[in-house]
């Protein structure tokens, strides 16, 4: 059967891997996966990674460890000997059918972005089709964009319980917008419209996110009930409400914890999951990163002062 995307078992027999690597996917603009996945190998059988074509797509890796004296091939071409560094983000044309030899320790994240995802979103920007992006053997780019994007993926790969799709769409849609601009010199012709929703779309977009507040909807769900696309939903919700869908959502669910909390007998672990979070130890990381204190202590403050005016001294 033909590969149909570079991630899951795809990714695995690329790399030659013992286990399937953990990818997190979610969907382009025209409906074509878009996947980032972490690959780690601390032992490596010596091996030539596996010949895979995937038409129209690419692979933009960012490295997470050096790899020196790297043996890379692609059609036609001779094989050459590069440093790849930890850091850089580096583009591959899987067209070419990009092959090197595994024979180190490596660590690295690989983004898989289909052709029709970069051509759905200059589509959106009423922009001219993107060209052919950056792909040659060994060429490094320093991209802090790239490193950001990719360190907040990672922490969702390994806690994947804690992460909800709003996010990961959002982060991936970045992330096609960027390499987009950044390698394939997307430049908008329209202006993009910069208002926000309407009133009443804004008034029932919150109240659907705030229904769900474990995050299972997606965004190009939500954005198909209004009729817009993701890249115009995202920026309008911004627009009206001051965050994107995914940090406005977390504010909710903070909000139905500390509601919750003034319950007094109410165990942390059941408000938890109650408000939408993946287990007591995630709301904790959120609450304190929103509110400035854990949510034992800010609900320890709370029922203190409401105990004190209850019994006055006396």
């Amino acid at each position: 059967m033909k590969p149909t995307g570079f991630y899951g078992q795809n990714a695995r027999q690329y790399f030659d891997l013992e286990h399937e690597p953990l990818s997190l996917i979610t969907r382009s603009l025209r409906n074509a996966d878009i996947a980032v996945t972490e690959v780690r190998d601390d032992a490596p059988t010596r091996s030539l990674s596996g010949g895979m074509v995937l038409e129209d797509s690419y692979v933009v890796s960012l490295i997470l460890s050096d790899y020196p004296d790297c043996e890379q091939r692609e059609l036609g071409t001779p094989a050459v000997k590069n440093n790849i560094h930890a850091g850089a983000t580096y583009l591959y044309d899987m067209k070419k059918n990009p092959r090197f030899v595994i024979d180190k320790p490596c660590h690295s994240l690989h983004f898989y972005l289909p052709r029709s995802a970069l051509d759905g979103i200059a589509e959106q920007s009423g922009a001219p089709r993107v060209g052919e992006l950056p792909s040659q053997l060994g060429a490094g780019h320093d991209d802090p964009v790239i490193r950001h994007i990719g360190g907040a993926l990672l922490q969702a790969l390994r806690q994947p319980a804690e992460i909800n799709r709003l996010f990961i769409d959002y982060t991936m849609l970045a992330f096609t917008a960027h390499v987009a601009q950044t390698y394939g010199g997307l430049r908008t012709i329209r202006t993009l419209a910069r208002g926000g929703l309407a009133p009443w779309q804004a008034k029932q977009a919150c109240e659907k996110l705030d229904a769900d507040l474990g995050g299972t909807l997606s965004l190009q769900q939500i954005a198909a009930k209004f009729g817009l696309s993701v890249s115009h939903f995202s920026r309008a919700f911004r627009a009206s409400t001051g965050l994107p869908p995914h940090q406005w959502l977390l504010r909710q669910r903070v909000k139905a914890a500390q509601k919750l909390m003034t319950v007094p007998d109410l165990p942390l672990a059941e408000i938890a999951i109650s408000a939408g979070f993946a287990n007591q130890s995630h709301m904790t990381k959120v609450f304190s990163a929103l509110v400035g204190v854990g949510p034992a202590t800010w609900r320890r403050e709370v029922l203190g002062v409401r105990d004190s005016v209850a019994r006055p001294s006396g």
